[in-house]
């Protein structure tokens, strides 16, 4: 056996790839003793056969047939102007024994349109194409009048017949179905199928097999007849030039200015393709022969859904709807003008042609327990091992307007197959609110803001999807993030919207969160903390959440979420506004000192799942903290649902490198003394809303002064300092009130101010 790296055969262009499928089903198809098998290894196909280098390059220039490749149907296909075009006369008068089938092919081609009538009706549109070009050679020596009615005329007659062959279009497409040789069938079900609805096309070849007004099957006649003498079958001076540039891609010369439609963008020419304003297309005719002859194990099929009511929904392997998302250049009108998506399998393990066709006719993508739907389903499929073939990556392409009115087979991103706990079992716990949300979110109707965050939030998945790290914190706080922003811009979105979209709040989502998201930043360790807030007031229960948006939570085993009425009184917790989060936080402590004193609280009630360090709370007073991050953090965290079992240390944040090496300000600590739910000697220190009201309002030496006074009468033994803090670092310590503290964290900040109140406790 020979192993022989084929570097002209790679992931991208698409073209690359379908040659490398087109060379190993065309060996093993017609060369069983090559026993051929591939994969794919780094950017390069690989083929394993009793072949070396030499005997493969005989094989494809002295033995290879072409398949028969044939579209009545179409205008281009040279079929419909008559039977004397040239290339399909060529083949037809062909004595080479391999073209054998393509003759055969051609003539029951013939046969299929005479049984139908059509081939008078291909001489009416070659007749009246020839007067058409007759009269064009009288123009300016016949009056105008004249000349113009005879074009018309001739016009009149080749759309008439035109429309005699789309009237029989279905009728020709059975036909060819029924009475083609065997070897034609992969082509057919490869370029059409045929359903209770009419005539269905796989996007890979077109409109059954042409794109625009490229046909595919007459320009492979076409570019046989560049590497083939099509009278004799042997091959072309160029041809092993050509050949050996196609496989193994060494330098060649005398590349054509040949079109090769969608399949190969890089090769098209156009703007911008070399260093001058524009350049002709440089196509190697092996390239399209092969990337033809891979196209058909595409092989289509239409399936009867068991919940659909429809006749029959059109199958394609790994093709699912576009997404515009996950790549530089995304925008929205490329997914409203992409025709879809194929991610294309790479696989490793040397894999025969039986095996690979089993895995296009077979290949299913799910997430959960549904089959993908559109990009981000097939991210989300990949990254949890939702694929039930050996594959260990994927290619992702987009069939893009990306040249005029042409579309591109686009290299858009290559994702490896892994198992990813965020995707496949955190993600997936919303992805019911994922299928509502998103397609809503892209409608006409949709707030640009809510707009926006969708298309973030897409950004993100692809982002994670393409991460290879199952550990990488980063991706994962950026896609809890994007599911903030989601929720934020949904709360503030019109009511009506919201309800015309029949869209609900985000479910709470696992708690597996915070460890995946944890970066061991202060933003992220002070966030989680303030985002495990909870307490009951008069048996009601009160997430931080419900301060963010008008949402009421139900937590626990059976959580879920829903909007507000308008009328009820709790949508006078939401204190969120789009400002200073110093602010923010401010309107948070204090809608709590209220709820605490209406519940009739005798001291503060402070109950977390997480709390904050100390020194990442002294960071916060002094500023040295990205505040935009914490807010963002602070929306994705509060999506979790913290209820449940008490959190193990597994489940908490990593807590800062030096946790005691750095306390808040005196002034913080003599505060928080007056705002802590538990202190040694079951002491308690009764609410006072004014102490907060003063710090918080900027005049620190007044809060400082009243909050000696209470701890005095309280009790506790705090040094009788007052501290004359003012403006934005005493409303910042007021602020950061509201991070809660365990008993070891309240005594590192406490034993500023009353170090003889906790002697006992050892901080190291």
């Amino acid at each position: 056996m020979h192993t022989i790296p084929l570097p002209g055969c790679s992931p991208t262009p698409l073209a690359a790839y379908l040659k490398a499928l087109g060379i190993l089903r065309v060996l093993s198809q017609q060369c069983p003793d090559a026993q051929a098998k591939g994969y794919w290894r780094g950017n390069a196909f690989t083929l394993v056969s009793t072949y070396d280098r030499e005997a493969l390059l005989n094989f494809f220039l002295t033995h290879y047939a072409p398949s028969s490749v044939v579209a009545p149907w179409n205008g281009g296909s040279g079929f419909m102007d008559g039977n004397d075009e040239p290339m399909i006369s060529a083949i037809l008068k062909s004595e080479a024994d391999r073209f054998e089938h393509y003759r055969a092919v051609v003539q029951a081609t013939y046969n299929a349109m005479n049984d139908l009538g059509l081939t008078a009706t291909a001489q009416e549109i070659r007749s009246a194409q020839e007067k058409r070009k007759t009269a064009k050679k009288t123009k300016g020596k016949i009056p105008k009048e004249e000349y113009e009615e005879q074009v018309k005329e001739c016009d009149k007659r080749v759309n008439s017949a035109k429309a005699v062959f789309q009237d029989a279009k279905v009728k020709l497409l059975l036909r060819c179905r029924n009475t083609f040789p065997e070897n034609a069938l992969e082509w057919l079900d490869a370029a059409y199928v045929l359903t209770d609805d009419g005539a269905k096309y796989p996007p890979l070849l077109g409109t059954g097999g042409n794109d625009g007004n490229f046909d595919f099957t007459y320009n492979f006649m076409l570019r046989l007849s560049e590497v083939f003498d099509l009278a004799k079958g042997v091959p072309t001076s160029d041809s092993p030039a050509f050949l050996c540039n196609a496989l193994f891609d060494t330098p060649t010369k005398n590349l054509a200015d040949n079109p090769i439609g969608q399949f190969s963008p890089s090769a098209s020419g156009g703007a911008n393709a070399t260093t001058g304003f524009d350049a002709k297309s440089a196509v190697n005719p092996w390239d399209f022969i092969l990337a033809l002859e891979g196209a058909m194990l595409f092989a289509a099929a239409a399936v009867k859904r068991l919940e659909s009511l429809s006749p029959g929904q059109l199958v394609y392997p790994f093709c699912v709807q576009p997404s515009g998302a996950g790549y530089g250049s995304a925008t929205q009108s490329d997914e409203n003008a992409a025709r879809c998506e194929i991610w294309v399998p790479l696989w490793s393990a040397p894999s025969g042609l039986d095996e690979i066709k089993s895995l296009f006719s077979e290949g299913r993508a799910w997430v959960g327990k549904r089959t993908v739907k559109n990009g981000i389903d097939f991210a989300l499929a990949v990254s949890s091992l939702g694929v039930d073939r050996g594959i260990g990556e994927f290619q992702r392409y987009g069939f893009h307007v990306r040249n005029g009115l042409a579309y591109f087979a686009t290299p858009l991103q290559r994702l490896r197959v892994h198992r990813d706990t965020v995707s496949s079992d955190l993600l997936a716990a919303c992805d019911g609110w994922l299928q509502r949300f998103l397609p809503k979110a892209k409608g006409d109707t949709a707030p640009g803001s809510v707009r926006r965050a969708a298309a973030r939030l897409e950004a993100a998945i692809f982002a994670r999807a393409v991460s290879a790290q199952d550990n990488n914190p980063d991706t994962a706080q950026e896609l809890l993030i994007a599911l903030g922003e989601c929720e934020r811009t949904l709360s503030r979105a019109s009511e009506k919207w919201r309800a015309d979209s029949f869209l609900k709040p985000l479910p709470p989502l696992p708690r597996g969160w915070i460890k995946a998201t944890d970066n061991h930043t202060a933003e992220y360790r002070l966030a989680a903390a303030l985002a495990s807030l909870s307490v009951r007031f008069k048996k009601e229960f009160y997430p931080l959440r419900r301060h963010l948006e008008p949402v009421k939570v139900i937590a626990g085993e059976k959580a879920w979420t829903d909007w507000l009425d308008k009328s009820d009184p709790a949508r006078n917790e939401v204190v969120w506004h789009e400002g200073s989060v110093i602010d923010v936080l401010c309107a948070m402590m204090k809608r709590r000192l209220l709820l605490a004193k209406s519940a009739g609280e005798s001291s503060w009630p402070e109950y977390a799942r997480l709390t904050a360090w100390p020194t990442d709370i002294a960071a916060f007073i002094d500023g040295r903290i990205d505040e935009t991050r914490f807010a963002q953090l602070l929306w994705g965290l509060s999506l979790v649902d913290f209820s449940g079992d008490a959190m193990t240390g597994d489940e908490m944040p990593t807590p800062p490198s030096r946790i005691y090496d750095e306390t808040p300000s005196a002034f913080y600590a003599q505060l928080k003394l007056c705002f802590a739910s538990r202190l040694p000697d079951d002491k308690r220190v009764p609410i006072e809303p004014i102490i907060f009201n003063l710090a918080a309002s900027g005049d620190g030496a007044r809060a400082s002064t009243q909050a000696l006074r209470r701890l005095h009468g309280s009790s506790i033994p705090v040094t009788s300092i007052q501290i004359p803090l003012a403006g934005e670092a005493a409303r910042r310590s007021a602020s950061a009130l509201l991070f809660p503290l365990w008993d070891t964290q309240l005594a590192a900040v406490g034993r500023a101010v009353a170090p003889d109140f906790f002697p006992q406790l050892n901080l190291r």
